[in-house]
């Protein structure tokens, strides 16, 4: 199990796509990149990212990558750097990681609107 999260466009309702691709990693990801503003993450951080809010990784979903910049650098600067190289470990490192490529993404899209499941 694992969320699905994108920045839609905030007009048309529909993913964004980037000129570039960009190659921030979930729990599944494209090869050699891919062009939408999306990322998958598993459901074995929830715990951590509880932080973010009372609904937890869903707290930003529905707000713009601006709006959500200083929640995601918040949670992201509050959880330790024990990232493992097992993607699936349910870590603060980890979980980081995730918030991060979230926050990345925000930055590259201020604009967009943050949907997710």
């Amino acid at each position: 199990m694992s969320y699905d999260i994108r920045l839609l466009d905030p007009v048309t309702k529909k993913p964004i796509i980037f000129d570039q691709p960009h190659d921030i990693r979930g729990g599944t990801y494209v090869p050699g990149g891919t062009n939408e503003a999306w990322l998958n993450v598993t459901y074995n951080y929830a715990r951590y990212f509880e932080r973010i809010g009372r609904k937890g990784i869903r707290s930003i979903y529905g707000k713009t990558g601006a709006e959500s910049i200083p929640t995601l650098k918040k949670a992201a600067d509050s959880l330790g750097d024990d990232a493992s190289t097992n993607y699936w470990k349910p870590s603060e490192g980890n979980a980081k990681r995730a918030l991060l490529g979230l926050l990345a993404l925000a930055r590259m899209r201020p604009d967009g609107v943050w949907s997710g499941d």
